[in-house]
């Protein structure tokens, strides 16, 4: 396989289905949204190359990746693991030297798969209760019902991009999907604690029945393996599962048990069975996790009850903090981040995860047979998943929630020794409780960052700031102040998460309009970023409802928060406080004629020359905001609008591509240019050719893409970076 996907080679495969096929995350690429796919992870049994040689057998992982028509795009979601499929595409290597994979399929043709065998009597019974339950929390709230499948059977296609942004933000994504504690929680219902199971005074459902020892292990063994195959066999879930069976064996047994080795044993037999598991970052912090939770939490805990704590308060912190300080240098290897709200909102969090978890396999197990009682299960179990969810987004949306520290193993390491420094002066730290009250106090400022703190200590965002490009990427994203804490937003970029960012670093918790110049999803993706935590008088766009989708993606997130939205008109004038602004662009005549495609006035010829163009004053300067007119549309400007004169501040169309009307450049001879655009940009935006027409003009140019977002302050036009 892997020398056929070198020479991307055509080939006939066999394969068996591994896991639950599933969509990939939406991304913008430019201008528009790149195509979502479905993917699903397989075992080619047998490929046959269209040219030359004969079929071989094969024991290969592949990545495949269909392309089927919408209306087959179902069909390949429903495939259940142990399918076997014969398919015919295009072989290529995987992305990463060293992956898992042996190469990556792309099918050919668009149409359903081609089932050879269907799926094992065990994996039918397991996709009818993993689909019993995704219908019944099909009537609960938008965070409920895509958590709950998730926290339960570990199926997260319901997930959306800004909620798994707010669960990594906070440290929280082992409660995004299934993983061993669910399976603890299992076990611990059935036989008790651990270290009472084989005791006269043990707990548990199964004490509580007279159920005898060897009896309650077979159960237990009979639940778990049962468990992997409803929810699959994540890294973590491997983990829990086979410390899970060696307890069950020492119980049932009767032999002495200790958690530690029986932890020691369960990763030396996995990764004996799937040495692929050595390479795992999810299993590699499921089990540092678990050992903290074995070794170092008891000492912890025994310490904060030392000094008053309450027994079950102290257990739970301690949990906390030890699984956070040996999993957080492995978490900046990966993302160069370290969350500062981890340990809070995982303590507040895991409040609700036992009767999340309990009243959703209860769902699960009663929606074959009693479909009402599931929904009910389902409902009431909503109500603790909500709860987590509502903790990370809270988390996630504090200005300081996390501090960007060095990735890779040279950050890992050195956060580790951080931590173990911290440790230690921690426990002479604990003795004066006026320094602890000081530490904490600090902690709540980094974590709140008050605006006007922030601005004495990182000189962001200057004093006086008037008008802000927010650094968003290969998009838009502008900020017109319009007094403390309120101003007008012009476009969100590509992504929620880098708007959200700049406009809490700006205090902005206020926007009495949001205007979206057109509806690329370089201009509106980011729309939930700007509106998360924010009060939105209206939303204003582009008469022009193109391109379809992404209009319609707007008009479900304005209604989804109750948000007007209008279209803007040319001579429009509006004024918040000391800002007042005119549309100047596009006629409705000209976005009519474009949809008639007629030729009347002259006609839009597409979403970026039906871009809102405004004309801004505030402290006494002069804004001309473009969005992406094109030279046609700009030409028309100048056209419609004869008494337009020299700006102080022109944001330059399009990320300063090439395509400039030069008498629109002429008549508005700015003194500052400003140019959005990411780095290393495929566009090659800005063109040399715009920033050496600007600077002719005697145009100071600033763009994003080396400078970071920009901030103008007036009456003097001073420019600020980050």
């Amino acid at each position: 396989m892997p020398s056929l996907a070198r020479v991307y080679a055509g080939a006939s495969v066999e394969l068996t289905v591994t896991g639950d096929p599933r969509l990939t995350r939406p991304r913008v690429r430019g201008a528009a949204p790149a195509p979502v796919s479905v993917v699903l992870e397989a075992e080619a049994t047998r490929v046959a190359a269209d040219h030359g040689g004969s079929a071989a057998t094969t024991r290969a992982p592949v990545l495949v990746i269909p392309q089927p028509r919408p209306q087959q795009q179902a069909a390949w979601l429903r495939l259940l693991p142990s399918t076997r499929l014969r398919v015919h595409g295009r072989l290529a290597p995987p992305m990463r030297d060293g992956d898992r994979i042996a190469a990556v399929l792309r099918v050919n043709g668009g149409g359903a798969p081609q089932i050879v065998a269907g799926p094992t009597a065990a994996q039918r019974v397991a996709g009818r209760l993993r689909g019993g339950l995704r219908a019944a929390t099909d009537e609960l709230g938008p965070d409920a019902r895509a958590l709950l499948p998730g926290l339960v059977v570990g199926d997260t296609s319901r997930v959306s991009p800004d909620l798994e942004e707010a669960f990594r933000a906070a440290d929280m994504t082992h409660l995004l999907a299934v993983s061993g504690s669910n399976l603890s929680v299992i076990l611990v219902l059935l036989i008790g604690p651990p270290h009472l199971a084989a005791r006269a005074e043990r707990r548990g459902l199964a004490a509580r029945l007279g159920i005898p020892l060897r009896m309650t292990a077979l159960l237990g063994g009979g639940l778990t393996l049962g468990f992997v195959i409803v929810c699959r066999p994540d890294p973590s879930v491997l983990r829990a599962a086979a410390c899970g069976l060696i307890t069950l064996l020492a119980i049932a047994t009767g032999r002495r048990r200790s958690l530690l080795p029986a932890l020691a044993a369960a990763v030396l037999v996995l990764v004996l069975y799937d040495p692929w598991l050595a390479r795992s970052y999810g299993f590699l912090l499921s089990v540092l996790a678990t050992g903290a939770l074995l070794t170092l939490a008891p000492g912890l805990g025994a310490a904060l009850r030392r000094r008053g704590l309450p027994p079950r308060p102290a257990e739970m912190l301690a949990a906390a903090v030890a699984a956070q300080a040996v999993c957080a240098p492995v978490v900046v290897v990966l993302a160069g981040r370290v969350s500062l709200v981890a340990i809070p909102c995982n303590l507040i969090a895991e409040l609700a995860v036992a009767p999340a978890t309990i009243l959703g396999f209860a769902a699960l197990a009663a929606a074959p047979f009693a479909f009402p009682a599931a929904e009910c299960l389902a409902w009431l179990a909503g109500w603790p998943a909500g709860w987590i969810a509502s903790v990370a987004r809270a988390g996630a949306g504090l200005p300081g929630a996390e501090l960007a520290w060095p990735g890779g193993w040279t950050g890992g390491l050195l956060l580790a020794a951080v931590t173990a420094v911290a440790v230690l002066t921690g426990r002479r730290l604990l003795r004066h409780r006026l320094l602890c009250a000081l530490c904490a106090l600090f902690l709540l400022l980094v974590l709140i960052r008050p605006a006007p703190l922030a601005r004495v200590i990182s000189g962001w965002p200057p004093p006086g700031w008037r008008l802000v490009v927010c650094d968003v990427g290969q998009g838009d994203a502008l900020v017109l102040s319009a007094g403390p804490g309120a101003a007008v937003v012009v476009d969100t970029g590509p992504e929620p998460r880098a708007v959200d960012r700049c406009l809490r670093r700006l205090g902005v918790v206020r926007i009495p309009l949001l205007v979206l110049t057109h509806f690329h999803a370089d201009h509106v993706a980011g729309l939930s970023g700007a509106l998360r935590g924010r009060a939105v008088g209206a939303i204003e766009t582009t008469p022009l409802r193109d391109p379809p989708d992404q209009a319609e993606s707007v008009r479900r997130r304005a209604g989804a928060a109750h948000i007007p939205v209008i279209t803007a008109a040319p001579g429009e004038r509006r004024r918040v406080g000391s800002l007042s602004w005119e549309v100047l662009w596009p006629p409705p005549t000209a976005v009519r004629s474009a949809e008639r495609q007629g030729a009347a006035v002259p006609p839009v010829e597409g979403p970026n020359d039906a871009s809102v163009t405004l004309l801004v004053r505030t402290a006494g300067l002069t804004f001309l905001l473009l969005g992406d007119l094109e030279p046609p549309a700009q030409s028309a400007l100048l056209a419609a609008h004869p008494t337009l004169s020299e700006v102080d501040v022109l944001k330059v169309a399009h990320h300063g591509s090439a395509y400039q009307d030069p008498g629109l450049l002429r008549r508005v001879s700015p003194r500052l240019a400003l140019i959005s655009c990411g780095a290393d940009n495929p566009y090659g935006h800005p063109s040399p050719r715009t920033v050496a027409a600007l600077r002719a003009q005697g145009a100071a140019v600033l763009r994003t893409d080396s400078a970071g977002p920009i901030a103008i302050t007036g009456p003097d036009l001073r420019a600020a970076v980050r």
